[in-house]
């Protein structure tokens, strides 16, 4: 069984053209961002979703 949520970008460790790894976020009852976890670390020059 496979288990899925949605989660927002929340910030980018490392810069915006070479990121090292995504903060996820969701959004808790109050309306406030709540830190959910992190990525695993980015592949240089590969764009999320496409295949390697």
């Amino acid at each position: 069984m496979q288990v899925t949520t949605e989660a927002m970008i929340g910030t980018v460790n490392g810069a915006l053209t070479a990121p090292r790894a995504l903060l996820l976020g969701r959004y808790d009852q109050a309306g406030r961002l709540q830190y959910v976890g992190r990525s695993t670390k980015t592949v240089p020059g590969r764009q999320p979703g496409k295949p390697h």
